[in-house]
Parts: C-alpha cells; sequence; structure tokens
C-alpha cells in the first residue's frame, strides 16, 4: 500500500512554520504566522486547544522527550516552555537579541538548543531552567539547530553557507562543512547520529557521514528551496518538504526517490515523522496540517533500531550496515517513482475542524541570560510543575480560558491584556534600545582609554628620544 492521507486540520489563520507528535503519538502540535501554538488531539471530534503568548511569528515548536513540555521560538526574540494542558502555563526565555528560528531538546530533555538571526546558538538547562552558554562562530543568521541522539554533539546550519558541528564538552565547533551554491534551511541528525541530512535552498538534499567527513548522497529532486526534513525511525527514509508544494520520500538504502505527495496547494514548509514511524505530518502556507499513514513494516523498524544501538559506539567501522551508496551520487528522477494526489481521491475525511479552546498566556516567568533563573514568590512549585505537571497545585495562578464549539475565535483583543499591545511593544522598544546606547557607551569608553594609554606611550618614546639626540648631540 502506498502512503495515504488520513485526516487534515484547520484553525490556523496564517501558514504553519512548523509541526510535531507528541512522544505518544495521541496529539499533534503546530506553530504558525499567526503568532499562535495549536495543540491538536488525534482522536476524532476531540478539542484543540490554541496557546496564546507570542508576540510575532511562531518559528518552531517541538515535544520534550516525556511529553510533559512545549518549547516555541518566534521572531520577537524569544523561547517559551509550555504545559501542554488546558491551563497552558508558560515561562518566558530572553537571551536572543534577533528572531529566534528553532528549538530542539536533547534526548534525555535535560537540555534544550535554540539558534536565531543574532548569528548564536545558546544552550539550556531545563531542569534548572537557566541559560549555559552560547557558541559562536557562523557570520549570518543561524536557521536551525539540533542535539545528536546521544546529545554529545549539536549540528546547526547558517545562511553564511556552512553547516557546523559542535562538541557540548568542550563547547567547540569540530567539524565545518561548507556549500557554495546555497545556504541550508534545515538540517537534522539521522537515528544512529552518524551522518547528517541537510535541506538546501538551492533545491538539494545531502547527507553526509560525519565520521569521515564525505558526503554520502546528493538528491536533487524538488524544482524549489527544501525547507524541512525528517527521517523515518529506522534511518532508511527520509521525507522532504519544498516550496513547490511537493512532499517526497527517498529510499537512502536504494538511493532513490520512491513518492511524490502532492496534497498542499502551496510552498510547504514542515514536516514530521512520529517516534513509530507510522505516521508523518506537514504543513504550509496553505494554512492546513495534512496527516499521512506510512506504508513502512513496524516490526522491520524496530529490528534495524535494535541492530544500530548494538553498534553505536565511535570505533565502528564507516559505512558498516548504514547509508548506501558509498559515494556521492546526484539523483536522477526515476520513472518508477509513485506520484500521489489525495485531493483527486479523497472526498471525506475526518473532521478537520474541531472546537478550539483558546489559552491566554500573559502571566509568566522570565529567565533570560543574565538572570540565570528568575522566578517569583512560588518560584520552587513553578520549577517543580514545568518537571512534572501532576505537582502543580489547584490554587496555582488562574489563566483565562475561552470554549468556542462551533466557530475559531478571533485574535485576542487588546482589552483582554492587562497592558496594551501597543504601549508594551513601544516600551519594550525603549529598553531594547537603551540597552544598546548602554553597550555603546561602555565600547567607547574602553576605546577612550586604549587611545589615551597608547598617547602616553607615544609621548614617553618621545621623551626618550629626545633625551637621546640631545645626549649625543
Amino acid at each position: 500500500e502506498d502512503p495515504v492521507l488520513e485526516r487534515y486540520f484547520k484553525g490556523h489563520k496564517a501558514a504553519i512554520t512548523s509541526v510535531n507528535f507528541s512522544p505518544n503519538g495521541k496529539q499533534l502540535v503546530t506553530a504558525s504566522w499567526d503568532t499562535f501554538l495549536m495543540l491538536w488531539n488525534l482522536k476524532p471530534n476531540a478539542r484543540a486547544f490554541r496557546y496564546v503568548g507570542h508576540k510575532d511569528v511562531v518559528t518552531s515548536v517541538q515535544f520534550s522527550p516525556l511529553g510533559n513540555l512545549l518549547a516555541s521560538a518566534s521572531r520577537d526574540r524569544t523561547v517559551r516552555l509550555w504545559i501542554p494542558d488546558k491551563k497552558g502555563k508558560s515561562s518566558e526565555f530572553r537571551a536572543h537579541t534577533a528572531p529566534v528560528r528553532s528549538v530542539d531538546f536533547s534526548s534525555d530533555g535535560q537540555f534544550l538548543v535554540t539558534a536565531s538571526e543574532d548569528k548564536s546558538i545558546k544552550v539550556w538547562n531545563m531542569f534548572r531552567q537557566r541559560f549555559l552558554y552560547s557558541l559562536y562562530r557562523h557570520t549570518h543568521w543561524v536557521r536551525c539547530a539540533k542535539f545528536s541522539p546521544d546529545g554529545r554533539l549539536i549540528v546547526s546550519c547558517s545562511e553564511d553557507k556552512t553547516i557546523k558541528i559542535w562538541d557540548t564538552t568542550n563547547k567547540q565547533c569540530v567539524n565545518n562543512l561548507s556549500d557554495s551554491v546555497g545556504f541550508a534551511n534545515f538540517v537534522d541528525f539521522n537515528p544512529n547520529g552518524t551522518c547528517i541530512a541537510s535541506a538546501g535552498s538551492d533545491h538539494s538534499v545531502r547527507i553526509w557521514d560525519i565520521r569521515v567527513n564525505k558526503l554520502l548522497q546528493h538528491y536533487q529532486v524538488h524544482s524549489c528551496g527544501v525547507n524541512s526534513i525528517s527521517f523515518h525511525p529506522s534511518g532508511n527514509y527520509l521525507i522532504t518538504a519544498s516550496s513547490d508544494g511537493t512532499l517526497k520520500i527517498l529510499d537512502l538504502l536504494e538511493g532513490r526517490l520512491i513518492y511524490t505527495l502532492q496534497g498542499h496547494t502551496g510552498p510547504v514548509f514542515t514536516v514530521s515523522f512520529s517516534r513509530s514511524g507510522e505516521q508523518f505530518t506537514s504543513g504550509g502556507a496553505d494554512t492546513q496540517v495534512l496527516l499521512w499513514r506510512t506504508n513502512f513494516d513496524e516490526l522491520h523498524c524496530k529490528d534495524i533500531n535494535k541492530r544500530n544501538l548494538k553498534r553505536l559506539h565511535f570505533d565502528s567501522p564507516p559505512h558498516l550496515l548504514d547509508i548506501y551508496p558509498r559515494t556521492p551520487h546526484t539523483h536522477e528522477r526515476k520513472l518508477e517513482t509513485v506520484e500521489i494526489n489525495p485531493k483527486l481521491e479523497v472526498i471525506d475525511l475526518q473532521i478537520s475542524t474541531p472546537p478550539v479552546v483558546d489559552v491566554l498566556s500573559f502571566d509568566s516567568t522570565t529567565i533570560t541570560e543574565n538572570s540565570g533563573r528568575n522566578l517569583p514568590d512560588k518560584g520552587e512549585d513553578i520549577c517543580g510543575y514545568f518537571m512534572n505537571p501532576s505537582l502543580m497545585s489547584a490554587d496555582c495562578s488562574a489563566i483565562a480560558v475561552k470554549n468556542k464549539t462551533e466557530e475559531f475565535s478571533d485574535f485576542p483583543s487588546e482589552s483582554q491584556r492587562s497592558i496594551p499591545l501597543a504601549v508594551t511593544d513601544a516600551l519594550e522598544h525603549i529598553m531594547e534600545q537603551l540597552n544598546v546606547l548602554t553597550q555603546t557607551v561602555s565600547i567607547l569608553e574602553q576605546r577612550l582609554t586604549l587611545t589615551e594609554d597608547k598617547l602616553k606611550d607615544c609621548l614617553e618614546n618621545q621623551h626618550k628620544l629626545i633625551s637621546v639626540v640631545q645626549q649625543k648631540s
């Protein structure tokens, strides 16, 4: 059987930027240009939750490995942690000075890595909810950063046309992959951590073996830039999302394109496999979230994962039972690929417009790079709640929840906020400008001090030369 479109979700009012399955595969979270997150229950007729808190486009969202947290990044320069329930308590992280492009949890859930247009990558401790360190080597916007499966490495891609691999132990860049044609929009490790795949703005998909720093495969299957990729849990398949409006599934063992999926009516920005590999979901400019079912053998995937775990160490020989073919190649279009257009076949899908509950989150803790941890009076309770939602007491801070059963609610009006949005934005802008002025004055003071020191040295040297000349004369 071929992959089939099972269901579609409508609720966002602008393009979908990111999708992610919960670890148990029962929920789906999406992020959008409409500044909202939406949490969908995959059961038919179940309520959906819309989380309101970001003030600009939400660029990335991800479930924690335990499923008790959501992390989101936004163009409002913040990162938020959410409790994925009907209260939607959130905590705000501020350290980046430009829009944040991606978030990613480590496999143990203890750390979070964020990438930003301020050219930096930042790592956060989730247990203590505090900033740890920054990685600076990129010379342009950083579009994506991901942890390796074992958490020892971070891979990042930037508009400076490089892909960098970082060691989380010594916080150094240990490998640098460059591409002179275009830059990578998205990058990720394969499930066993030996290879990385990049989605290129030059319409290409590349797969590298990081142990020998070698390009393994090079696919040219899209007619526009590739925006997102996702590995099947077995590591044998890769799905890609492109601005040409299609999804494509690549068979990495045979090195060929096997499926082209047409369901979106515009650019596709994001795609993600579920943890089991039985489903995948996609979202794009048409504001729709499509849920697909794969035809891959689940038992076969489990066997492969066990085999990968047995040989998961750095001394294992390269390319052993890994991705084939071993040599780089440019993929050619083949006639045996299957094209699937569900719009031509599917007439009635499951309900796509479930009742939506708005969850407003304006009262939250804020963690910045300098403060480390800044919590209110019940800070320890909130910290415990973020690690284990069952610890939260019923009398904790109430959050306004608004129910809608038939139609979606409009954007929250300024009257719903304690402070008007325009005033808040103006104050934040003033604070940013003051910070810039403070930093500028500090730099000028340092330069003035250096200039004075150099002038003193010059005067002393001049006096010495004059005295030497007078003695000789």
